[in-house]
């Protein structure tokens, strides 16, 4: 039997501060993120029911009332959004109550909960977002990896609390979501175009979506694409960034750039068999920008603060890989896979910081060392992505 190792996440102590002030915490994110295992962690004196489990989702469709007086809180309840349903019944037993820290549940399916969330217990659940491990997660549990072995085996928390071998763990992590989610969320019918657009969508990482270039490559239409993309957002499997605007309008109408929340499915996807084939693939800048993106969205999520950033592009050509709104005023951050510190390598922040006299700590994170304050310039290493964010 393999042994598991618990990873403290950096999240616990904001879902224990929700926990006391409200009646729910709804834990979303990604499958095998690790919610199950940070719920039943933080509050181990509560019931568990995973609704994942067919006897358990027929014993509730069969008499909702008597399912709840089964399991009264408090009470985990593990994917949930395979019975919304369950959260209308909540919302009684939580008025009639009117005490925090009832009921902990669980979901990987964002959207589905957010319209489930606002319509049955809107007021009466935080909301947390829980992607998998970070590095500075792993860097406390003594896992200490090298540039690329961070970008091919990423944070999927069995990979580093088990063991498993992560060429395997994720081609087998995409089989199940193929045939467990994606036919559950759209009726995929041509699942073999499916295949060969996330594995496109991988080789595009890090640049603008355009749906009619895939579209025309896939052999789908573009609105089949759109939806497809939407799909893999709504599941966590990607995400989206929007270019940086003075004008917030015109943010939200302009061409996003795609990422992947797992950079280990992203090499999976592109076909890299182990961390040393990383180095010498044509796209290690692609995923190392990724990898880093994803990690600091993260350090925001695990204090419970709202992913804000951006991305600038100009006509002139001048491209700066994030902008992170501090407040008002925007934090340029370059981000280059080279080992190798160069002056070079921030060019751009400073071209930017020319333009923009109100931009503050330009920031270059890179596969290297950190270097301190270098003219002007930021220099931070992969390693400490999270204590940049303070």
């Amino acid at each position: 039997m393999e042994e598991k190792r618990y990873i403290e996440r950096k999240i616990s102590g904001y879902v224990k501060k929700a926990a006391g002030m409200y009646p729910v915490v709804t834990i979303c994110g990604p499958r095998q993120s690790g919610k199950t295992t940070l719920a039943r962690h933080l509050f181990p004196d509560y019931g568990y029911v995973s609704m994942e489990n067919p006897y358990e989702r027929q014993a509730f469709e069969d008499d909702p009332l008597g399912f709840l007086a089964a399991h009264p809180a408090p009470c985990i309840f593990d994917e949930v959004q395979n019975t919304p349903e369950l959260l209308s019944y909540l919302q009684g037993i939580i008025d009639d109550a009117d005490c925090n820290g009832m009921y902990i549940l669980t979901g990987s399916r964002q959207m589905e909960l957010q319209q489930s969330i606002t319509q049955s217990l809107a007021g009466r659940s935080a909301m947390v977002d829980l992607l998998p491990l970070s590095l500075e997660e792993l860097n406390d549990a003594g896992i200490d990896l090298t540039r690329d072995e961070a970008m091919f085996m990423g944070g999927l928390p069995r990979i580093h609390s088990r063991g498993q071998d992560a060429e395997m763990a994720y081609p087998d992590y995409l089989r199940t979501y193929i045939e467990r989610d994606v036919r559950q969320l759209i009726n995929v019918m041509k699942l073999r175009e499916f295949e060969i657009f996330i594995r496109l969508l991988a080789s595009r990482t890090g640049q603008m979506l355009n749906f009619a270039s895939l579209a025309n490559d896939v052999g789908v239409s573009a609105p089949t694409i759109k939806e497809w993309v939407s799909m893999l957002e709504a599941s966590y499997i990607v995400f989206t960034l929007y270019p940086y605007y003075k004008n917030y309008g015109k943010r939200l109408v302009k061409t996003p750039k795609v990422y992947f929340t797992e950079t280990g499915l992203v090499t999976s996807l592109l076909g890299i068999r182990s961390a040393e084939q990383v180095n010498g693939h044509p796209l290690v800048g692609s995923i190392f920008e990724n990898l880093i993106v994803s990690e600091l969205i993260k350090a925001q999520l695990n204090k419970g603060q709202k992913a804000n950033f951006f991305f600038f592009r100009d006509s002139s050509g001048l491209e700066v890989d994030l902008i992170h709104e501090a407040g008002i005023v925007p934090r340029p951050i370059e981000i280059k896979s080279a080992i190798t510190y160069t002056p070079a390598l921030y060019k751009s922040l400073q071209k930017f910081c020319s333009l923009e006299p109100t931009a503050v700590e330009p920031t270059l994170i890179y596969g290297g060392q950190d270097m301190g304050n270098l003219q002007g310039i930021r220099i931070v290493s992969y390693r400490k992505v999270a204590e940049m964010m303070g």
